[in-house]
C-alpha cells in the first residue's frame, strides 16, 4: 500500500497497457495496492491471481473501502457506475507499468544497480551500498534482510526478496524523494521472471551476477529457465538509453568468472562487462572469456581469522595492473566474492580510485544473518548465517571445518529446509553437512504446509554414514534443536544456526510464528551458563 503525495489518472498509469476491456469513467488514484486490507480511498485495486486465492474474489471487499478502480485479468459478473474497471490480459505486468508511471519513473534518475545470484545478493548489496556512503555518496537499497532510503537500513519484515512491483518503485521513489542519487537492488529470479514483473519497468545502469546453482525450480520449472530468468537483468542494460538527470551513465556488467555461467550472463548484453575471482588471476595474459570483457579483479593470500579477513588484490583494468592489500572485518571466505563485486562496482559508478575504495573496506559492517557471531561469555563459537542451499553450505562449511580443526574442536550444525520449495535439494544439503559437519541437528526452517519430520527425513537420507543420536538428531522444534547443539558443544567447537538469519519467525501449517536465532542464541547460551 503506497500512500504518498503522488496522484494520477488511472489512464495515465496504464497508458503503455492494451487493455481488453474497460467499464466506467476514467478516475484519479492516490495509491495502489494488492492487498484488499489496505485500500483506503481512491486507491486503485490490481485483483492478482495466486497460487493458494484469486484477488478477484476481494473486489467487492476492495471496493467497500474506498477503491475507485480495479485492474483484472478474468471477466466479472457484476459492475457498479462509480468505479473503473480495466479488464488486463496480464494483471501483474498492468501493476507494474501502473508503479512506474505512478511514482514518477524513480529509476530514471537514480543510478540503479541490480544484483542477482543464488548465493551473495544480500551481502553484496550491502557491501556496495556501504563502500558508497562511506565515500560520501547518498545512496538507498532493497534488500532481502533490510532496506534504506538513503538514511540507516529498516529490517524487510517480509521473507521475500524482491517485492511486488508497487512496493519496488515506491521504494525507489522514497530514495530518489529523499536525495539519493543511487539505489541498490537484490534482484531475485521471482522478481526477474515476467511471470512476477516485479522488476519489469526498473531502469538498471548496472548487473552483478554472482552465481547460479540449482534453486527455485518449484517456480520456474528447470535449472535452464531459472537461469534465463536472471539473465534478465543483464538484457534489461540493453532497454534504455541510461540517461539519469546529472548525465548520462555508462552501464555495465559484472561476473563472477569462477561460475560455469559467466559467460552466459555476459553475453545477454552489448555492455561492457567486468569479472572477479578468487581462483584465476586476471591480468594482461588472462584469456578473454567473452567478447566483451572489460578487466576485473582477483584475490589470493586468503586468510579468515575470528575477526575477519585479510587477503591480496589484483587489478587489471585499462590494460593497467595494480596490487592491493586489503583487510576486513567480516567472516567467512565467500565475503571475498561479495567484496570484489563490490569494488567493482563503486569503482565503476563513481570513478573513485581503488586506491580509496580499498582502505574504506576494513570500515565494512556485517550483514545481520550472514556469518554473525554470537558472543555470551561461551567457550565455543556461534555462528549465524541464512544458508539454506547445497552451494552455500559448499560455501561456508570447508572454511569453517578447517579453522576449527586446526585448534582441535568440532563442527556442529543446526538446519532444516523449506517447506513447498524445491524437494531434490534436500538430500543434497544432508550430504554436504554429512561431509564437512561433525554433528548435524535438523530442524525446523519453514516447514510451512509439509510435516515437518517428513521433510528433515529427506534430508537425513543425504548422510547415512551418520549416527543416529550421536552424530544425527532431529528435533524439530528449533529452540529444542538450538539447545541441543549447546549442550553437545565444547571449546574450541564451532555451532552453525543456519537457514533462519536475519527471519523473524518460522512458518508452519498454521501460519507464521515469531522467532528471531540471535534472541534464541543469547536466551539459550544464558541458560547454559545459569545452569
Amino acid at each position: 500500500m503506497c500512500n504518498h503525495h503522488y496522484a494520477k489518472s488511472i489512464r495515465q498509469c496504464l497508458f503503455s497497457i492494451k487493455p481488453i476491456e474497460v467499464h466506467g469513467v476514467d478516475v484519479t488514484v492516490h495509491s495502489l495496492s494488492y492487498d484488499s486490507r489496505e485500500v483506503r480511498a481512491g486507491t486503485a485495486f490490481f485483483a492478482l491471481p495466486g497460487v493458494h486465492t484469486d484477488g478477484s474474489k476481494f473486489i467487492d471487499a476492495a471496493i467497500a473501502k474506498g477503491a475507485v478502480a480495479v485492474i483484472h485479468e478474468t471477466t466479472l459478473p457484476l459492475y457498479q457506475e462509480h468505479i473503473c474497471y480495466v479488464q488486463v490480459p496480464d494483471v501483474r505486468a498492468a501493476m507494474a507499468a501502473a508503479a512506474a508511471v505512478f511514482f514518477d519513473e524513480p529509476s530514471k534518475d537514480l543510478v540503479t544497480i541490480g544484483v542477482t545470484g543464488t548465493e551473495g545478493k544480500t551481502s553484496t548489496v550491502d557491501f556496495i551500498w556501504q563502500l558508497l556512503r562511506l565515500a560520501g555518496k547518498k545512496a538507498g537499497f532493497s534488500s532481502t534482510v533490510s532496506f534504506s532510503f538513503g538514511d540507516d537500513p529498516v529490517a524487510n519484515p517480509a521473507h521475500q526478496t524482491t517485492p511486488e512491483s508497487v512496493t519496488v518503485q515506491e521504494r525507489l521513489a522514497r530514495m530518489r524523494d529523499n536525495g539519493c542519487e543511487y539505489a541498490v537492488v537484490e534482484a531475485s529470479s521471482h522478481g526477474l521472471s515476467p511471470r512476477t514483473a516485479r522488476l519489469l519497468y526498473v531502469h538498471f545502469d548496472a548487473g552483478v551476477f554472482m552465481n547460479v546453482t540449482q534453486e527455485h525450480l518449484e517456480f520456474h520449472g528447470t535449472f535452464e529457465q531459472y537461469r534465463y530468468d536472471k539473465a534478465n537483468l543483464f538484457r534489461s542494460l540493453d532497454t534504455h538509453d541510461h540517461k539519469k538527470k546529472n548525465g548520462t551513465v555508462a552501464a555495465f556488467g559484472i561476473v563472477n568468472l569462477e561460475d560455469p555461467s559467466a559467460a552466459y550472463f555476459a553475453q545477454a548484453t552489448n555492455q561492457l562487462v567486468f569479472g572477479f575471482s578468487v581462483q584465476k588471476h586476471i591480468g594482461a595474459a588472462t584469456a578473454v572469456p567473452f567478447s566483451n570483457f572489460a578487466g576485473g579483479l582477483s584475490a589470493d593470500n586468503i586468510h579468515e581469522g575470528e575477526n575477519g579477513l585479510t587477503f591480496t588484490i589484483h587489478a587489471s583494468f585499462n590494460g593497467v595492473q595494480k596490487t592491493y592489500e586489503a583487510a576486513a572485518p567480516v567472516t567467512g571466505f565467500f565475503n571475498v566474492y561479495n567484496i570484489l563485486a563490490a569494488l567493482i562496482a563503486v569503482h565503476n559508478l563513481t570513478g573513485l580510485s581503488f586506491d580509496m575504495l580499498v582502505t574504506l573496506l576494513n570500515r565494512l559492517m556485517p550483514v545481520r544473518g550472514r556469518m554473525c557471531r554470537v558472543e555470551a561469555g561461551q567457550g565455543f563459537e556461534v555462528l549465524i548465517d541464512y544458508a539454506h542451499t547445497p552451494s552455500s553450505f559448499q560455501a561456508i562449511m570447508p572454511s569453517v571445518r578447517d579453522r576449527v580443526k586446526a585448534k582441535g574442536g568440532r563442527v556442529i550444525a543446526v538446519f532444516g529446509s523449506g517447506g513447498e520449495r524445491d524437494t531434490v535439494k534436500r538430500p543434497e544439503q544432508g550430504k554436504i553437512a554429512g561431509e564437512y559437519c561433525d554433528t548435524i541437528i535438523l530442524t525446523d526452517e519453514d516447514p510451512r504446509g509439509e510435516d515437518p519430520v517428513e521433510l528433515l527425513e529427506m534430508i537425513a537420507a543425504g548422510c547415512p554414514n551418520k549416527k543416529r543420536g550421536e552424530e544425527l538428531f532431529i528435533i524439530p522444534d528449533r529452540p529444542a534443536a538450538v539447545r541441543k547443539a549447546f549442550s553437545l558443544a565444547q571449546p574450541n567447537d564451532a555451532v552453525l544456526l543456519l537457514g533462519k538469519g536475519h527471519e523473524n519467525s518460522i512458518i508452519g501449517k498454521n501460519g507464521a510464528i515469531p522467532y528471531d536465532e540471535y534472541t534464541e542464541a543469547h536466551n539459550a547460551l544464558r541458560e547454559l551458563r545459569d545452569f
